[in-house]
C-alpha cells in the first residue's frame, strides 16, 4: 500500500489525476504536490514550491508529472525526493524503465503510467509497467491506486507501451478531433455550428456509452445502424472505401508511437 503520494509537476495530467483520486474518496492527506507554478493545491493536499521543502512531506512514493524533455534537467535536483524507499511513478511519454533507473538509481521500485484526462471523472484506461516492486501483494496495492482511476491494466512487454500510449493516452485527442470533424462536416453542408456541435457531441457520447454495454463489438453495432440500402450504408460505404478511416487512424497512431520512441532518444 502506498502510504503518501508526492506529485512531482501538477499541470493538466497530473491535475486530472488528483482530481479523480480525491473523487475515488482517497483522503487529501495522504496526497501532496510540488509545483512551483500552480497557483493553489486542492483543499487538505499540501502544496510545496521547492524540492527541500518537499523533503518533509514523509511520501513513500513520487509521480513525475512534468515533461519528459525536462527529465535531464530535473533529474539531478530530485534524489533527495526519490531514494531509498521510494517508488518512482512516471507520466513522462517515452521515458523508459531503463532510463528511469538511470535518473533515479536510489528509487526501490520505477512504475511507468499512461492515463488520460478522463481520470478526472475515473474514465481513464491507465497502462502500467514496472521493474522493482516486491511481489504480487505490492503491485496489487499499485493497480488498486490507479485502478481508481478507471481501468488499470498491467503491460508486461515495456516494448509495447508507447504504441499503447498512443491508443490510450492519446486517443482522446483523436476522439475530440473526430468529434469536431464530424460537426464541421454538418457546418459545412448547411446545419448551423451551434446546433451541427451540439448534435455531434450528443451522438458520440451516446455511441460510446451503448458500445461499452454491449455485449457484441463496434463494427457489429455499426452495421446494426446500417440498413442494407440506407442512408448509413451509403456513408459507411465512404469510410470503408479502401479501409479509408483504418489506414489513417494506423498512420496516426504510428505517428504517435513513433513520437515515443524519439523522446525517448532525446532525454
Amino acid at each position: 500500500m502506498i502510504n503518501h503520494l508526492l506529485i512531482i509537476g501538477c499541470g493538466n495530467m497530473g491535475g486530472a489525476m488528483l482530481a479523480g483520486w480525491l473523487a475515488a474518496g482517497v483522503d487529501p492527506a495522504r496526497i501532496s504536490v510540488l509545483d512551483p507554478a500552480l497557483p493553489q493545491a486542492p483543499a487538505g493536499v499540501t502544496l510545496y514550491r521547492s524540492a527541500d521543502a518537499a523533503a518533509e512531506a514523509g511520501h513513500d512514493a513520487v509521480l513525475l508529472g512534468f515533461k519528459p524533455q525536462q527529465l535531464g534537467a530535473l533529474g539531478p535536483g530530485l534524489q533527495g525526493l526519490t531514494g531509498s524507499g521510494v517508488s518512482v511513478f512516471s507520466l513522462l511519454a517515452g521515458i523508459t524503465l531503463d532510463q528511469l533507473a538511470a535518473a533515479f538509481p536510489q528509487a526501490r521500485a520505477h512504475v511507468r503510467v499512461m492515463p488520460n484526462l478522463a481520470a478526472a471523472i475515473r474514465k481513464s484506461p491507465v497502462i502500467l509497467a514496472e521493474r522493482g516492486l516486491g511481489g504480487e501483494a505490492e503491485r496489487a496495492g499499485v493497480f488498486a491506486l490507479f485502478d481508481q482511476l478507471g481501468s488499470a491494466v498491467w503491460l508486461e512487454d515495456e516494448a509495447q507501451f508507447d504504441l499503447v500510449t498512443a491508443l490510450a493516452g492519446s486517443g482522446p485527442g483523436f476522439v475530440y478531433r473526430f468529434i469536431d470533424a464530424l460537426a464541421g462536416a454538418a457546418t459545412d453542408l448547411g446545419l448551423d455550428a451551434a446546433t451541427a456541435a451540439r448534435l455531434a457531441l450528443a451522438t458520440v457520447e451516446g455511441a460510446a456509452a451503448l458500445a461499452a454495454a454491449a455485449d457484441v463489438g463496434p463494427a457489429t453495432l455499426a452495421d446494426r445502424v446500417a440498413s442494407p440500402g440506407g442512408m448509413t450504408r451509403e456513408g459507411l460505404n465512404v469510410l470503408d472505401n479502401g479501409d479509408a478511416l483504418r489506414a489513417l487512424l494506423t498512420a496516426t497512431l504510428r505517428a504517435t508511437r513513433d513520437k515515443g520512441a524519439a523522446l525517448s532518444k532525446g532525454a
